[in-house]
């Protein structure tokens, strides 16, 4: 999607990562900044190996543009697949980002994985968002709106059209395509309560307003989608669509919660997400490990 209005746009560039579902994004101001939504670095559970070139198309992207990297955007600490936020900052800069909720998740974490290192303020990241602060993508407005309910740190991005156009919205886990609902309540801090009422205010936004989905799982025959607007999901959504009340909406999400296993990726991706897409400290033989506890989860 690109709209001009004068010698600047609004223009974002979906990037499929198909080993986890994961949708990030380029977002730019056509005027050679830009921001990053949510980048993955690749990871071989079986060898415990990363893999950084997920991110080459998107990092090469940026370069070939000649773009400076403001911003890397991440919508909550992923339990899916590991950020590539540290990486692509080493190669082109910028400033990770994120709820200040993340304190609240690390707290929750620090003790399952025993890190007697973590600091849980939030320090790992250079900047915490608060609910409504403004902030600029070089000459786009944007603003940082949280969304509790599927973890404490969600936070979805809107950002203006410059043009009048339609703006965009990050909404990471927060919604799916309206033929797979919302994201599930049952990690630590999740609420179903809180998803419902973090919904429906996104839902509140105009109706043409387009929302940019972290994830899409299609069902066969549908090609993976990473874009759905207000209107659609209001209409369609098989979770939260108009008319659907908040105990009912609770009551389903938390059947359906009590029914799904642990994502795959879980384990090692919080590990590094919460600490900013760092690995833990390395241990006395310069090596870096990754906890998996037994009998806890």
């Amino acid at each position: 999607m690109n709209h001009q209005a004068g010698n600047f746009s609004l223009s974002v560039e979906p990037f499929l990562d198909r080993a986890t579902g994961t949708f990030s994004y380029l977002v730019d101001d056509g005027a050679g900044t830009c921001a990053v939504v949510d980048p993955v670095l690749g990871f071989d559970a079986a060898s415990g190996r990363t893999d950084a070139r997920p991110l080459d198309a998107l990092a090469q992207r940026i370069e070939q543009r000649g773009l400076a990297l403001q911003w890397l955007l991440e919508t909550h600490a992923h339990a899916d697949h590991l950020s590539g936020a540290l990486h692509l900052q080493r190669r082109l800069g910028g400033t990770i980002a994120i709820g200040a909720g993340i304190a609240q998740v690390q707290r929750a974490f620090r003790g399952i994985f025993n890190a007697d290192d973590l600091a849980v303020d939030g320090s790992q990241f250079q900047h915490l968002f608060t609910d409504g602060e403004r902030f600029g993508i070089g000459r786009l407005q944007a603003c940082a709106l949280h969304v509790l309910g599927h973890t404490p740190a969600d936070m979805a991005f809107r950002i203006d059209d410059p043009a009048g156009g339609p703006s965009a919205v990050f909404v990471g886990d927060t919604l799916f395509m309206p033929d797979l609902g919302t994201a599930r309540c049952d990690f630590p801090g999740g609420d179903a309560h809180r998803l419902f009422r973090s919904i429906r205010r996104l839902l509140a936004l105009p109706s043409d307003t387009r929302l940019y989905l972290c994830h899409d799982y299609p069902p066969a025959g549908r090609e993976a989608s990473c874009c759905s607007t207000v209107a659609e999901q209001r209409a369609h959504n098989v979770h939260v669509r108009d008319g659907v009340e908040e105990e009912d909406f609770v009551a389903r999400r938390r059947a359906r919660d009590a029914t799904l296993a642990m994502p795959a990726l879980m384990l090692p991706s919080v590990q590094v997400n919460i600490r900013a897409g760092r690995l833990p400290p390395v241990e006395a033989n310069g090596v870096a490990y990754l906890k998996i506890p037994v009998d806890l989860l």
